[in-house]
This record gives structure tokens, C-alpha cells and sequence, in this order.
């Protein structure tokens, strides 16, 4: 039985051509959205990978996911923390929830799916957990205090966990 890879993010963008090359490479992957159903249901019926819908901000929506796919069809042995959103405004018109909405889906799903998932791969002494971050969590980029702060985060939660 291949290793299971979740790829948050999984069916656009980055996160489609990391969950490619997992199938590639012999992994069984689920790809996570969060909302374009058509985009989701076109990578699926193109690539032949499992998606599965769920916010990865929100901690109990995770815990459903993590548990369907351990349930359905194995433990989580890899994982790629890669969704992520945009809210850009400068700081003078950005809302908290902007604020917050970047922060729990781009910072807080790390947090989530490690916390849920990292004590299955330290009992079978084996997991692999990659988290996506972004040259603005170091640089910064106009009109993007919530993005910048979120992928630095990422940075430092990676450096801490991989201690």
C-alpha cells in the first residue's frame, strides 16, 4: 500500500503540480479545497485524485477530514500545508476579518493539520511535513501586512516543529 499524502490546496496552482508529482511518485493523495467545486471536480475527473472539501483554517473541519481520510483510506504519512488565501489592502483599510482570514487559513492550517496528524506519523516513525511559505513572509509586499506576517510565521512554526 502506497504512503498517504494530504495536499491542502491541492486541486490549483501549486498545490495541483505538487499533488501530480506525489501521484507520480507512487504516493496515494487526497487534494483538499476549500471552495471551487468545478476546479476541484475538473482535477479530479483530469488526474484521477481524490479531493476532498474542507477549511483548513477551521480546526474541527480538519479533525472531520483528517479522520475520513485515515478512515476511508489510511493514515496520513505525508503532509503538504500549502492553501492559502489573499485578502490585500493596505493597513489603513484592511479589516480584521481580512486579518484574520488570511492568518487562519494560511498560518492556522499548519498548526491544524500538524497538531492532527503529527502524533500518527511519530508512532509509525515515519512522516514527511512540507509547508509552503512565500519570498513575502521575508520581503514583505505592498498592501500585504496579513499575507507577510502569516508566511513568516509558517517559517518560524517549521523551524520550531522540525526541532
Amino acid at each position: 500500500m502506497s504512503r498517504v499524502a494530504l495536499v491542502t490546496g491541492g486541486t490549483r496552482g501549486i498545490g495541483a503540480a505538487i499533488s501530480t508529482a506525489l501521484k507520480k511518485a507512487g504516493r496515494t493523495v487526497v487534494a483538499s479545497y476549500a471552495g471551487n467545486v468545478a476546479a476541484a471536480e475538473a482535477f479530479h475527473k483530469e488526474h484521477g485524485i481524490e479531493v476532498i472539501k474542507f477549511d483548513a483554517g477551521n480546526f474541527a473541519e480538519c479533525e472531520k477530514a483528517v479522520q475520513d481520510i485515515a478512515s476511508r483510506i489510511g493514515p496520513i504519512e505525508i503532509l503538504v500545508n500549502n492553501a492559502g488565501i489573499t485578502r490585500d489592502a493596505v493597513i489603513g483599510k484592511q479589516s480584521r476579518e481580512m486579518w484574520d482570514a488570511v492568518i487562519d487559513t494560511n498560518l492556522g492550517s499548519c498548526f491544524n493539520l500538524c497538531k492532527l496528524t503529527f502524533d500518527g506519523m511519530k508512532a509509525k516513525k515515519f512522516g514527511r511535513i512540507v509547508n509552503i511559505g512565500s519570498i513575502n513572509g521575508q520581503a514583505g509586499q505592498y498592501g500585504q501586512v496579513n499575507y507577510a506576517a502569516a508566511k513568516s510565521g509558517i517559517h518560524g512554526f517549521t523551524k520550531a516543529l522540525s526541532q
